[in-house]
Parts: C-alpha cells; sequence; structure tokens
C-alpha cells in the first residue's frame, strides 16, 4: 500500500514528472528526462504497429461511373426513350445522350418530324458505314474513351462525320496518322480526303515521298491512282535514289501495273516485264506513235508530264532508253534538248558561274533529285553521273561528315570539267532512316543553301550526332548547278570570256 500510495500521490502531484520517469525508465539516455515536457519527443512519437496498420490507405477500385452509365444504359439499353434502327439492327438509346452529336441535336430541337417518334429509322448513305462503326460510335456518346481499331477506322470515322461527333472524328484522324504504313496509306489518304482530314492527308504524302522510291512495292504501285502518284513526281521532296532516271523507270512500272493488274511476281522482276511488255506492244500493233499518245496510255499523261528530262537526257544510256521505249511524245524531248543546249552554251560562253541569288520557288520546280542508301556505317565517296555543266561534285561520308568537293583536277572524271576559279550551286540535302513500317526514324536537312566552291575545294556540308544515326540511312540530294534565268536577248551586251572546259587525262 506504501509503494502504491506514494505512486498515487507523485501522480497527483505532477502528472507530467510522473510520465518523464516512465519515459526515462522505458528509454534509457532519453535527453527527455531532466526536463519538462514542451514538446513531444521522438520515443513518443513512434506509433505502435496496430496504429500504422490504422494509418495505411487502402486501394479499392471502384466501378467507374462511365463503365456503369455505358453497361447499363447503352449495352442493356435500361429506362431507354427512343430506338435506332439502322442497317438491320436497332439501339435502345437516350435522347440526353443522343444530343451530344449535332445530327441529332438538330433532329430533336427543330420542326422535323423525328422530333417526337420513339422509334426512328436512320438512313445511311455512306457505304463506308457498317453497324460496328454505328455501335462504336453511338457507344462513344456514353463512356469517356473510345478503342479505335486501324481496320476499321475508316468505318468509324465515316459514322463520326456523318453525326457530327468533333472529338471522336479527332480521334480517328490521330489513328490514321500513327498507323500510316504501305497496307493503309492509300486507303487512309482516299478517305481523308472524302471526310476533309487535311493533316492525314499530309501525313500520308509524306510517308508515300519518303517510301515510294526508297521501298518499292508492287501492291502499293496497284493501288496508286493518277491523282496521288502526281503529285509525288513533281515534288522536289520526293525521297529518290539513284538519279532522275529512276523515277521514270518506276513510272514505267507503275503504269504497267495499272494495265495489268493481275500480274504477280517479285519486285526484281518487274521492269524485265514491263519492259517485254512494251516491246511485244509495239511489234503487235506496229505502232510509231508514242504510248501517251495511244487511248490506253492517254490517262498517263500527267504523271509523265513532272519528270525532269533534263537530268535524264544528260546521260547517253538513259537517252538511248528513252528514244527505245517511245512513251513519251518526240517534241516533249526535243524542247528539253534544245533547252539544255543553250544552257550548255551559257555555261561555256556566258560567264554563267551558277545560281548566287536565292530562288526556292525555281529550286523546288526544276532542281536535279538524286539520292544514295548508306547500307551500314563506313567511308563513302561517290558521284552522280551525267552532265553537270562541268561541275564534277564529289560526296564524301566519313566519320560522321557529309563533304562536298568540287572535283578539277584532283581526280580522275569521265566528263568535261570547268577550270572557272568559281563555281556556284543550289544545294538540299537530306538524311533519313525508316523502321520496317517506313516511319522516320531519324532525319536531318540543310535546307535551302547557296554555296560557292573553288577549284578542288571541299566543304562540309554536315556533321552529324552519332546518337542520332540509324542505319540504313538514306542521302537524298537537291542540285541546282546554273542560273535559272532566260537566254539573253539578241542585243544584250556581249558577256566577258569566260574559263574553257577541260577534259583530264
Amino acid at each position: 500500500m506504501g509503494t502504491q500510495g506514494s505512486r498515487l500521490q507523485a501522480s497527483s502531484k505532477d502528472p507530467e514528472e510522473a510520465v518523464e520517469t516512465t519515459c526515462a525508465s522505458g528509454k534509457h539516455g532519453c535527453e527527455c528526462r531532466k526536463r519538462k515536457r514542451t514538446a513531444h519527443c521522438d520515443c513518443d512519437s513512434e506509433p505502435d504497429e496496430e496504429d500504422a496498420l490504422l494509418d495505411t490507405p487502402r486501394r479499392k477500385k471502384l466501378k467507374s461511373t462511365s463503365k456503369y452509365i455505358y453497361q447499363t444504359l447503352f449495352l442493356n439499353g435500361e429506362n431507354s426513350d427512343i430506338r435506332i434502327c439502322a442497317l438491320g439492327q436497332e439501339w435502345n438509346l437516350h435522347k440526353v445522350y443522343l444530343c451530344q452529336s449535332g445530327y441529332f441535336s438538330s433532329m430533336f430541337s427543330g420542326s422535323w418530324k423525328e422530333s417526337n417518334m420513339m422509334v426512328i429509322p436512320l438512313e445511311i448513305p455512306d457505304q463506308n458505314i457498317d453497324t460496328e462503326a454505328l455501335q462504336v460510335v453511338f457507344g462513344s456518346l456514353y463512356r469517356d474513351d473510345v478503342l479505335i481499331k486501324p481496320s476499321s477506322v475508316v468505318s468509324i470515322l465515316a459514322a463520326a462525320c456523318m453525326l457530327q461527333l468533333d472529338g471522336l472524328i479527332q480521334q480517328c484522324g490521330e489513328t490514321m496518322k500513327e498507323n500510316v504504313g504501305v497496307k493503309t496509306v492509300c486507303v487512309y489518304y482516299s478517305s481523308a480526303s472524302i471526310y476533309g482530314l487535311d493533316s492525314v492527308m499530309k501525313k500520308c504524302l509524306e510517308w508515300l515521298l519518303n517510301n515510294l522510291m526508297t521501298h518499292q512495292n508492287v501492291d502499293l504501285m496497284k493501288e496508286l491512282g493518277v491523282d496521288v502518284i502526281e503529285l509525288l513526281i513533281q515534288s522536289s521532296d520526293l525521297f529518290v535514289m539513284q538519279v532522275e532516271m529512276d523515277v521514270y523507270t518506276a513510272l514505267k512500272k507503275w503504269m504497267f501495273l495499272q494495265l495489268n493488274p493481275s500480274w504477280d511476281g517479285p519486285i526484281k522482276q518487274l521492269l524485265a516485264d514491263a519492259d517485254a511488255w512494251l516491246c511485244k506492244r509495239r511489234t503487235e500493233m506496229g505502232e510509231e506513235e508514242p504510248f501517251l499518245k495511244a487511248e490506253d496510255g492517254a490517262p498517263f499523261t500527267p504523271v509523265f508530264r513532272h519528270v525532269r528530262l533534263q537530268y535524264i537526257i544528260n546521260d547517253l544510256a538513259s537517252a538511248r532508253i528513252l528514244e527505245r521505249d517511245n512513251i513519251l511524245p518526240p517534241d516533249w524531248l526535243t524542247s528539253v534538248y534544245k533547252s539544255q543546249w543553250f544552257a550548255m552554251l551559257r555555261t561555256e560562253h556566258d560567264n554563267d558561274n551558277g545560281p548566287q541569288d536565292a530562288n526556292k520557288e525555281e529550286f523546288q520546280s526544276s532542281s536535279m533529285r538524286c539520292g544514295r542508301k548508306l547500307t551500314k556505317d563506313g567511308d563513302y565517296c561517290w558521284r552522280w553521273t551525267g552532265f553537270n555543266f562541268g561541275f564534277d561534285l564529289l560526296v564524301t561520308y566519313t566519320n560522321r561528315f557529309i563533304v562536298f568537293k568540287r572535283n578539277t583536277l584532283s581526280q580522275p572524271c569521265g566528263g568535261a570539267v570547268s577550270l572557272q576559279p568559281r563555281r556556284h550551286l543550289a544545294y538540299r540535302l537530306r538524311l533519313a532512316s525508316f523502321d520496317n513500317s517506313g516511319k522516320l526514324v531519324c532525319s536531318r536537312s540543310t535546307g535551302y543553301q547557296l554555296l560557292t566552291l573553288e577549284k578542288d575545294q571541299e566543304y562540309v556540308v554536315m556533321n552529324l550526332d552519332s546518337r542520332l544515326l540509324s542505319f540504313p540511312l538514306y542521302v537524298c540530294c537537291n542540285f541546282q548547278y546554273t542560273s535559272p534565268h532566260m537566254d539573253r536577248r539578241p542585243d544584250a551586251p556581249e558577256p566577258e570570256s569566260s574559263f574553257p572546259y577541260h577534259s583530264p587525262l
């Protein structure tokens, strides 16, 4: 009793001291032993295990309102106040949700007879719309997110456009842009043009400009219509591999497939079969007129007009192929021969050292297009052959640098070389690498540039970051060697004498 009484007495006199005594006895060496407790000490702040469990939040996923609405109201059709009938199927829906659609909002708010009908037969004028698309579109009115399969995006887009659902239309556009590839690009481009998705059309054209020549595909060539390929061939953004003659060759193969859609074979056999078909047709028909003047060749005329023939006739072998094929009207070639002859004379006698003023419009429409594929990292040096008005340009890729060199006497050259002290050049160089679907992995461009080179001078065009490089690497260049101006008038003053051409031994 004495002991117990003393404890009670201590507790009644000073509760804080009693707490401190207990703390001191439970925690040896605690610094709170000798001071009044004006704040919690560390030894008091540690919760026991049970308190810790009580303070730990527990996660339990509740069914969201959106999912409940979608399941109960849309899928189950509970409390439906309107029935939509279309394509042999019925949907029990709700006016308050349908009014999110501009189509139904106008229908219900106006003086249309459907505004008071409980069952509405919906006419579907667009053949792209099917019941699966309507199911997705109606369901989108009852939920926050929609999953769109790339294979069905066109039909969903068609239904969304009909019902005037701007948010869903935008989502369809994003889905299309993310899934442009060899199997979808033509369908997506056509659909985007019908339903007014300009950004999708632009994305499809960009993909085609990058892949038409770099990754030739038989099925793609069969699908490409005249209107689309005309846009591609006239563009200076077309990624050309090798030289302009390869653009003509690609068009010849494309034309053959358009006229022979049942042809089935490997891409390597396509050119030989196209040439054989043209030869057989000339022999059997006994026609001397060019193919584009014939009835079955006329539809392809607009496309072949955009081939930059001035860069094909500057190579003897290519010029002979043009004559042999007899696809192009002779007057096309005659005018180009004349134009190139005068350009050569200007360079030789009129002191035309090349473009010195920025003329991007002329550059875009008439620059030389050429390209090269670098299969792996290493050292490369090449030139694009043909008559280039005495400008022998060597291109080098080494140590992740791309270098232009104006060769005059330092390297052998098969053609004439200008000895003028300076030559001017307009150019644009682009680099790109692609994944298996043809999407850009990395790309670099110099943009439109003017360059002056002295004899045998080198110029670093691009310094590449190794972290951004991915092989195979595609190099595409646009060049303009001569000034884009008309021939001098007869009454114009005589130009100063120019340096002669020299053909090195």
